[in-house]
């Protein structure tokens, strides 16, 4: 958990341990496998199922641009990592999109 959070503290210096630690429980088992903890910001597939399952599912955002375009931010400020956690990826999503408060 410390780890996870350390890695989100990066991009954004007040994050929430709590906050941090309901995305780890909603991950669950697919940070098990490296593989599965890391976002592919280059392959469409894997953003067009952060877009479905993360902020549409989970976050409850239905403007397909909005969601869009908070990935491609999320995308573009982690640019400089080459093992983009999960974990963080998703967090940062759910800031650009204004949703932290609803996990």
């Amino acid at each position: 958990m410390a780890d996870y959070l350390a890695d989100v503290k990066k991009y954004d210096a007040g994050a929430s341990a709590e906050v941090v630690d309901k995305i780890v429980k909603h991950l669950g088992i697919a940070l098990r496998n490296r593989d599965s903890s890391l976002v592919s910001a280059t392959d469409p597939k894997e953003l067009e199922r952060v877009k479905t399952n993360w902020a549409g599912k989970k976050l409850g955002v239905t403007d397909g641009a909005k969601a869009d375009a908070a990935i491609a931010n999320t995308a573009k400020a982690m640019a400089a990592d080459n093992s983009k956690s999960r974990v963080t990826f998703y967090y940062l999503v759910a800031k650009e999109l204004g949703k932290l408060g609803s996990l």
